[in-house]
């Protein structure tokens, strides 16, 4: 991937302050509990400066569920480039997935997807998000598929995984992201790990 400038490096962190300042004053005040000018005040930035990265608070706080998403590129591109002739494109994926999806990541996202239980405008900026995060992935591993695979398989290949990462991150499976969040679950939950596994036992070998 090409290396971002210095003026794509400021706006992703003026869009990442904002969006943690946005996240911030949901988990204070709740969703109808501010405005984006206080949003725009604790991040130290105007209004218009907002304006320029989200269109509303509520995208600004879905944004903020995978920001430190944005800071796996560089481990991505080692990854690629050390395992880009001697594994499956399914084998990087899950590396990816394994470096992508961590304990922070998913508990932003549940937290967000809490909050949008009682702030429903919440969930279209929730599902933009999650496929942004899908569209990462997408980009890391097309550096590798031109050269074995079809761009199909590749999109085939990501919806599927991921579509089965959502209803762990709804919580609607019994997953235990962590073991810090052990006590959170219920004691038939079985380790994110082991769930993986399992997903990708099903696209190794089918259904």
């Amino acid at each position: 991937m090409t290396q971002p400038g210095l003026r794509d490096l400021k706006r992703e962190a003026t869009s990442r302050a904002l969006a943690n300042a946005a996240l911030e004053l949901a988990i204070e005040q709740g969703m109808d509990g501010f405005i984006v000018d206080e949003v725009a005040q604790r991040a130290g930035f105007s209004r218009r400066t907002f304006a320029n990265h989200f269109a509303c608070k509520e995208e600004a706080v879905a944004h903020a569920a995978i920001l430190i998403n944005t800071e796996l590129e560089p481990e991505a591109e080692q990854l690629l480039d050390n395992n880009r002739d001697n594994v499956t494109l399914l084998e990087l994926l899950q590396q990816l997935l394994q470096m992508q999806l961590t304990a922070e990541l998913f508990g932003r996202m549940r937290l967000v997807l809490r909050l949008s239980q009682t702030h429903p405008t919440l969930e279209p900026y929730i599902l933009s998000a999650f496929r942004q995060l899908q569209t990462s992935a997408f980009e890391w591993l097309r550096q590798v598929a031109p050269e074995r695979y079809s761009e199909a398989y590749v999109h085939m290949l990501i919806g599927a995984v991921y579509g089965a990462v959502f209803p762990v991150l709804e919580g609607s499976l019994a997953v235990r992201l962590h073991e810090s969040t052990a006590g959170e679950e219920t004691d038939a939950a079985v380790p994110f790990e082991q769930y993986l596994e399992t997903v990708f036992g099903y696209l190794r070998h089918g259904f």
